[in-house]
């Protein structure tokens, strides 16, 4: 069942050298039909990993810069009167794809972040009393750099948490950065990869992996990871139910790029920590204890025995 993801992964390493469980991991939120936050320093490869992806589907790409200065209709459209109609008429903003890439997120004003919050959860956008559906599937792929302050601003945790998974990239190795640097010299490593997959064809895998099937012991086990996150004292504000339906997700999506029809509790150990950590406020305790949230989710997820049967 997973022949075609397979490929996929393999067009997108083409380019994206000896980063195969990040691609994963974007590929899981893709069949989860969730949007994902890339956070890294620059000149890791957060931007291209999100317009390989893009270009090895056959689907709408749009990108925008989320820049300081743009505003709410660069993203969502806006309407203007037909001067010969005398009616108004919708223009598209940037959302109107079936994968968007928010470049520097954080860059945004929160006016213009806000305007993210109802495409992203609903999948529509609503204009001058008019709904407008967005195609499917539909993917917000955003970017941030964590290290630089100036001139960006806090994401909102109702923003943060409409994100189904945050992942990093990370330095390569010296061996891959080698790879990295003798590939450039040939031409084609800067062009376009070429589709491996048609949007009907997504759509099918989409449809797949919600039927993955998950036993009441892996989803008790969700639960429990939940409401570990509320109870522990590194932890000011824990995850939300919604984290446990993206979790959830998140799985089924795992499971079935594994070439499985049902949820085991590795399936959750391996998307866990990218599905729950940017959604948990930590303490001052947990601050002071641990250097991320992700060390703080690992550590959490330890009290939780995983269930055997």
């Amino acid at each position: 069942m997973n022949t075609k993801i397979e490929a996929l992964i393999n067009n997108i390493e083409k380019v994206i050298v000896g980063k195969r469980l990040p691609i994963t991991k974007v590929v899981c939120a893709m069949l989860a039909e969730g949007h994902i936050l890339i956070e890294d320093v620059p000149g890791v490869g957060k931007t291209r990993l999100v317009a390989s992806l893009a270009s090895s589907v056959e689907g709408a790409f749009n990108r925008i810069q989320l820049t300081p200065d743009i505003m709410p209709s660069d993203i969502v459209g806006f309407s203007m009167i037909d001067p010969q109609t005398r009616e108004l008429e919708y223009k598209q903003g940037a959302a109107m794809c079936n994968f968007l890439l928010a470049d520097e997120i954080n860059r945004a004003s929160p006016k213009s972040q806000s305007a993210l919050l109802e495409i992203m959860e609903e999948h529509q956008i609503s204009l001058d009393g008019r709904t407008m559906e967005l195609p499917s599937p539909f993917m917000v792929m955003a970017t941030q750099n964590p290290v630089e302050t100036y001139g960006t601003y806090h994401l909102p945790e109702a923003q943060m948490d409409r994100f189904i998974m945050k992942v990093s990239m990370g330095y390569p190795t010296p061996e891959e950065e080698l790879d990295i640097i003798t590939r450039s010299e040939n031409p084609s490593f800067t062009e376009k990869l070429p589709a491996v997959m048609t949007i009907s064809e997504l759509n099918s895998h989409i449809a797949a992996v919600k039927q993955v099937r998950c036993t009441d012991s892996v989803k008790w086990y969700i639960v429990s990871l939940l409401n570990a996150t509320r109870g522990s004292d590194l932890v000011k504000l824990g995850a939300s139910p919604r984290a446990g339906i993206a979790l959830l997700k998140a799985a089924k999506a795992y499971a079935y790029i594994e070439g499985r029809d049902y949820v085991v509790p590795d399936d959750v150990k391996a998307v866990m920590s990218a599905v729950l950590s940017h959604r948990l406020m930590l303490s001052p305790k947990g601050k002071s204890a641990y250097p991320s949230a992700e060390a703080v989710m690992e550590q959490v997820a330890l009290s939780v025995p995983a269930p055997t049967k």
